[in-house]
């Protein structure tokens, strides 16, 4: 059965990164994305499979990885709710430290959710998954309407670099990544920026900035004050919580690590 007739679309090839760009689609669309290629299909009765058999899976991740399976997930839609299922055997990871295990599956909320195929501890390929959710409107940035998902949040150049030094380990998707010390966040931005003059001191003001100005977002967000209930010792808590806020809304992504002179990771 051909993949129009089983109701997927093949992404345009002009299509990149599901962060920069998504085509117009309707409310509940699932557009899914790897380096190998990617596909959409719409809200209703219908599945999207990615592994590593070209032949049987309608996106292709990890083509020629033995770790990977064959047939690595599924992505279902029930009605309207989107589902991921790990039908492989490696976890399937996510941006906020959780794993999806094999034979579990976890509802999509709309958005972008990024998740990394692969063993722990060594490099994974990365699956971009997007469900259009509200009107599926998007403004006209083009012929790809872009999105505005990159800077959910409003950073300022400034504070964009500074939570990209800061949150670097998450970025080049190390296994339990935590926030680099305050040294090392200044040392970094000496390295790429020294026309300023960067102490620990400077980095942490601008990141304290961030979390008091996202703590008066709405809705909130959780987790990034002295008073939300952090219990001691507070330590890189409050920093680490505000980073899995910024990499779940897609606000960081991999492609910021060109900021601070790295090549952007790829899964």
């Amino acid at each position: 059965m051909t993949e129009a007739k089983r109701g997927l679309h093949a992404l345009p090839a002009e299509v990149g990164s599901l962060l920069d760009g998504l085509p117009s689609a309707a409310p509940g669309t699932i557009v899914v994305r790897s380096e190998e290629g990617g596909c959409a299909a719409p809200a209703g009765d219908f599945r999207v499979r990615f592994g590593r058999d070209g032949g049987a899976v309608d996106v292709l991740v990890g083509a020629g990885d033995r770790r990977v399976s064959r047939l690595q997930g599924t992505l279902m839609c029930t009605g309207t709710e989107w589902w991921l299922r790990n039908e492989g055997r490696l976890p399937l990871r996510l941006p906020d430290e959780a794993m999806l295990l094999s034979g579990h599956e976890m509802p999509l909320g709309a958005g972008y959710t990024p998740v990394t195929v692969g063993a722990p501890g060594r490099p994974g390929h990365l699956l971009e998954i997007r469900v259009v959710g509200g009107t599926g409107a998007e403004p006209d940035r083009g012929p790809l309407r872009s999105t505005e998902m990159s800077d959910v949040y409003g950073l300022t150049e400034v504070e964009r670099v500074v939570l990209v030094a800061l949150a670097q380990r998450y970025l080049r998707q190390e296994r339990y990544p935590q926030p680099v010390s305050w040294k090392q966040v200044a040392a970094e931005l000496n390295a790429v920026a020294p026309e300023r003059a960067w102490t620990p001191k400077v980095a942490e003001h601008i990141v304290g900035g961030v979390r008091a100005r996202l703590a008066r977002a709405h809705p909130p967000v959780a987790g990034i004050r002295r008073d939300d209930g952090v219990g001691d010792p507070v330590g890189g808590t409050l920093n680490h919580n505000l980073i899995v806020a910024l990499l779940r809304a897609a606000t960081l992504s991999p492609a910021d690590l060109r900021l601070l002179g790295d090549e952007p990771v790829h899964s």
